[in-house]
């Protein structure tokens, strides 16, 4: 506080002529008085006096009992990470789409950083993760039985008496949807967690320490795990899966997503170019950006739901993206097919490390179906949007989702998507049949009303269609030269190696040797990571073909 001298002065006669001092004016001691009138004070004898108790007086300091020791600037034991893990082994067993694998990498940051350990051996595993998928119900069956398989494995361990006790875990999309019939069965499980509770799981690991069950399914409004630098599950591997966000608003009648991962929200931009340049510093040669619907980023705490302020183009994310590292080959996946704008295409076009490969997920050839399925576009506007690409992009290999079966669909339905699929002539297609989900539109509005045994056969025709296409394009390939990034030994043999085009077709191709640089005499063994120019010389559903040169 500030006071002026005549008051000060005012205080001081008062002091003076006050044996029983009813108030205390120590406080005055912070008074802030500038030096000519603390000069002005000491001239009297009395007043002198009186601002030496005021301004000299015991502080709040001369109150507090001093430590006779210094305590150690060290951190709190107990808040510790380390005090978490105590170098327990996880295993990671992961089932479903690409976002699970980057979802799996982010677990695993959380938990190497609280002190637990990787293994790739079940048997020696102290704690199994399983990373689920409810998509459909025949995924949500293998979980099932993989759960009996590692009740029976831990079964085995309390036998030999190996302790401490292996825990199971759900994480993921079925741990959201399923949780309380998981919780039904028999003791199997010891922790489930949703995918926005993956922070929270050294904690649910440590409630299991006292044999309690462990569950956080809480979805979040804004959890990305942007403060989160995921931990590649293969570090020699050379590519990556980026998530740029979570969650999906589109809300179709027959996706379990919306439900299991919660509302749509984008990561920051400096954190998805941070994770770029940290994997382009460790060799990373292709990156994959993963959303449930990649569009125009927005965040929920900011007004950019109806309009664009405070969000970012897609578009200029992918420009950011690419300009990382020019050497990186940059896909992403899945753009909706109502929400694809110009603007990617040209970049794709301009940008040579953005690969010419789209997926449009197209689900259905039927108008009348894609209505029930409220995706938004029509048979004839989808079939617009592939002929509008091809113009810009007319090497563009193009992917898509189909799903034989959905509630209510007829033969003649049917028939309109075997005929999409003729006319789009798909480089890579995924079919499925339908599969009811609980808690989904489709659920409360629709009966599943066609036999498993049809969905059966018009998947079977549907895959026998495709294969045809797919064998027809790869033959077109043959005499041409393909750019591919190596990225392993094939499957079929160790003298074989296998890597993709830019259109996302395997191509596998003998072992051998390339020049050291473009006009050096002295050769190398081809290795991961490599871009080889490679002759197509046969085909299948597969490219094989012989090296003609390095990228």
């Amino acid at each position: 506080m500030r006071l002026n001298v005549k008051t000060i002065y005012a205080l001081c006669r008062r002091f003076d002529h006050c044996s029983q001092h009813r108030f205390n004016l120590r406080y005055l001691s912070t008074v802030e008085l500038s030096e000519q009138q603390k000069n002005k004070l000491e001239s009297g004898t009395v007043k002198r006096q009186a601002l030496k108790k005021l301004l000299d007086g015991p502080q709040l300091k001369d109150f507090i009992t001093k430590p006779q020791y210094e305590l150690a600037s060290e951190d709190v034991p107990y808040l510790d990470n380390t005090n978490f893990g105590h170098h327990r082994k996880v295993y990671f067993d992961v089932h479903g789409c690409q976002m699970n694998v980057n979802d799996t990498e982010i677990v695993w940051s959380i938990l190497k950083s609280h002190n637990y350990l990787k293994t790739d051996d079940l048997e020696d595993a102290d704690i199994v993760l399983v990373m689920t998928c409810a998509i459909r119900e025949g995924a949500e069956t293998k979980i099932w039985n993989k759960l009996e398989n590692l009740k029976g494995l831990r079964n085995k361990k309390i036998e030999k008496n190996i302790k401490p006790r292996m825990k199971i875990g759900i994480l993921g999309c079925m741990a959201e949807r399923l949780k309380e019939k998981i919780l039904e069965k028999e003791r199997t499980v010891d922790i489930i967690a949703g995918p926005d509770s993956y922070k929270d799981l050294p904690r649910l690991l440590a409630v299991t320490e006292n044999d309690q069950i462990a569950i956080n399914v809480l979805l979040s409004l804004d959890e990305t795990y942007a403060d989160i630098m995921p931990v590649r599950l293969n570090e020699n591997a050379v590519t990556a899966f980026v998530s740029i966000m979570r969650g999906c608003d589109n809300m179709c009648t027959y996706c379990i997503v919306p439900f299991t991962r919660g509302r749509e929200r984008s990561r920051p931009v400096s954190s998805i170019i941070d994770e770029l340049q940290y994997l382009s510093d460790q060799g990373v040669k292709e990156i994959t950006l993963l959303g449930q619907n990649l569009k125009d980023l927005r965040w929920l705490n900011l007004p950019v739901y109806k309009t664009k302020l405070g969000g970012l183009r897609f578009a200029d994310l992918l420009e950011k993206v690419a300009d990382v590292n020019p050497e990186i080959r940059i896909r992403f996946t899945s753009p909706h097919p109502k929400d694809f704008p110009d603007e990617v295409l040209q970049l794709i076009q301009e940008k040579p490390n953005i690969c010419q490969s789209l997926h449009l997920p197209a689900q259905s050839g039927n108008s009348n179906v894609l209505e029930r399925m409220r995706r938004g576009y029509t048979r004839e506007a989808y079939l617009e949007l592939v002929e509008h690409v091809r113009q810009i992009l007319p090497n563009v290999a193009i992917s898509s989702d189909f799903i034989c079966g959905f509630c209510g669909e007829t033969e003649e339905e049917f028939q309109d998507t075997l005929s999409l699929i003729e006319a789009v002539k798909y480089n890579t297609a995924y079919l499925f049949p339908y599969s009811m989900r609980e808690k989904t539109t489709a659920h409360r509005r629709y009966q599943d009303d066609v036999p498993q045994y049809i969905k059966q056969r018009r998947l079977d025709r549907m895959i026998h269609l495709y294969r045809g296409i797919v064998k027809s394009l790869n033959r077109q390939k043959i005499g041409q030269l393909q750019l591919v990034l190596v990225e392993g030994y094939s499957k079929r043999s160790k003298l074989h190696l296998a890597g993709r085009n830019d259109a996302n077709i395997k191509v596998i191709f003998p072992i051998g040797e390339i020049p050291v640089q473009d006009d050096s005499s002295s050769c190398r063994s081809i290795e991961p990571g490599d871009y080889i120019v490679v002759q197509i010389n046969d085909s299948t559903s597969q490219c094989v073909g012989t090296v003609s040169g390095s990228g």
